[in-house]
């Protein structure tokens, strides 16, 4: 590498001994040819020189001039031989504290060839890299990736780097992103896909290494908040679709942006390119609560009318329309992400926790409320949390005085107005988040209840499905391919 460089090449090949070294700069090859003449001129070696020079006189014939020269081997080889075996005997290695490991090694040896890249004046300045991440921890891998991207504008060196790190993946700007599907490769460039300005701006901004993942998955599930992140991987899997196994991604918008992460896997043109083909379910609230909710979750005293609807923050389904309008509704909210593989999954009454206590509607118009007493204990548990995690309170008593809490809670149920047993019973549920309970805890609380009798054998696969939402159902099948699967025993 050193050899190639032109940098060691600078300097003059012969000094001038009328001035002062300092005052000189001397090349590779005009410092060894300086050492060869110190160490000629070195007393101990003209002596040794000498002494060589009166034996030659003993031993040679008379009239034989012998005389000896040393020089530094090598010295009568050409100069570029001769820097070759220079060079070689320089060893260029890191120095710090403690043991490098191979990844230093490798920002060595990535450092050495942008040096010399940034020194060519004729052809293409490439340069290859395979998995940089190898061998570096999380916040070297930021860095490298930033300091690449920097010196390839400044030098004009495209660099090529293929990864399979989120990590990595999160720190390039996506103009410069390719994702490789079915040994085709996809660009994110501005051109090639549907993101606009501010989509662009606002993922550079929030597409963090946790959410990048979906660059590298098979599939993808887009949610809205901490309760489903946690809790829908865990259904899925208990109705025996793994996401993990599926190479499924989730990723957690927050409740913002999930249009944005939607676009990264539209095509601008896919007529002439095709489609990147990455399944994506987008699951989105209706955000409509039921007419008979506003009482019973607080937004309203019983008896009272409602606030004029530019004054509240919330909708009822009388806001809508008939069921006409909320069909209409309904397909606006698929219209916004839908599109290529990306699909729209909007919960099929309310919201999560209130669809996943209510369950699936029946062909008799009626719903299950297979999982409410489950939500109501979860909700329970995780307002008391606190004190579960302290030892004030263990978990099998909250669990029970939970399961006695629903029971009468079911049982004082006032007949509903506008509205059937189920949904009144949901909505009661319900109002337990709405009074501050944790969703992100409650998750977790149900997500382990659910395992829990799931493999105590109280809760089969067909069981919880029969129990799930339509929608919960329909995303998680068709992020993981349930459709392309073909049934035992199918002929081939």
């Amino acid at each position: 590498m050193l050899r190639q460089s032109a940098l060691v090449k600078t300097g003059s090949d012969s000094h001038d001994a009328a001035t002062p070294l300092k005052n000189q700069q001397l090349s590779i090859l005009g410092i060894a040819k300086l050492v060869s003449e110190l160490l000629a001129q070195q007393k101990g070696v003209a002596d040794t020189r000498g002494k060589i020079d009166e034996t030659l006189k003993e031993l040679a014939l008379h009239g034989d001039k012998l005389t000896s020269a040393i020089r530094v081997s090598g010295a009568t080889a050409s100069d570029d031989s001769r820097l070759r075996e220079l060079l070689e005997k320089l060893d260029l290695r890191l120095e710090s504290e403690g043991k490098m490991g191979l990844g230093s090694d490798n920002l060595l040896f990535m450092a050495c060839e942008l040096l010399l890249l940034g020194q060519e004046e004729v052809g293409n300045k490439l340069l290859l890299i395979e998995e940089p991440e190898a061998h570096l921890h999380a916040q070297r891998q930021l860095q490298v990736m930033k300091s690449l991207q920097a010196q390839a504008k400044e030098e004009g060196i495209q660099v090529i780097v293929t990864t399979h790190s989120p990590n990595l993946a999160s720190a390039i700007e996506l103009e410069n992103l390719v994702i490789v599907r079915n040994r085709r490769a996809f660009s994110l460039a501005a051109a090639e896909t549907e993101l606009d300005n501010s989509d662009r701006r606002f993922l550079e901004r929030f597409l963090d290494a946790t959410k990048a993942n979906l660059f590298f998955a098979y599939g993808v599930m887009i949610v809205e908040g901490d309760a489903e992140n946690i809790l829908v991987p865990t259904l899925a899997k208990l109705i025996g679709r793994d996401l993990s196994e599926r190479g499924v991604s989730i990723v957690n918008v927050g409740g913002v942006g999930l249009g944005r992460y939607a676009r990264i896997f539209k095509r601008r043109h896919p007529e002439k390119h095709g489609e990147l083909g990455i399944r994506v379910a987008c699951i989105t609230d209706m955000d409509v609560m039921p007419d008979l909710a506003p009482t019973r979750i607080g937004k309203v005293e019983p008896g009272q009318p409602w606030p004029e609807l530019g004054k509240r923050r919330w909708r009822a389904k009388s806001d809508i329309g008939d069921a006409s309008a909320l069909a209409a509704h309904r397909a606006a909210k698929n219209a916004k992400f839908d599109g290529q593989a990306v699909k729209t999954f909007v919960s099929d009454e309310w919201t999560f926790e209130y669809d996943l206590t209510l369950g699936p509607e029946g062909a008799d118009g009626k719903f299950p409320c297979g999982l409410a007493e489950d939500v109501f204990v979860a909700a329970y548990l995780a307002a008391n949390d606190d004190g579960i995690n302290s030892g004030k309170i263990t978990l099998a008593d909250s669990e029970k005085l939970a399961v006695e809490q629903y029971a009468a809670l079911k049982a004082g149920l006032a007949a509903p107005e506008g509205g059937s047993p189920e949904e009144a019973l949901a909505a009661s549920v319900y109002a337990e988040f709405v009074g501050g309970v944790s969703k992100p805890i409650a998750a977790q609380y149900l997500a382990y209840r659910l395992q829990e009798k799931h493999a105590a054998g109280n809760l089969t696969a067909a069981q919880l499905r029969a129990s799930l939402p339509h929608y919960l159902i329909a995303a998680i099948d068709y992020v993981t391919g349930a459709d392309l699967e073909q049934p035992a025993g199918a002929a081939p």
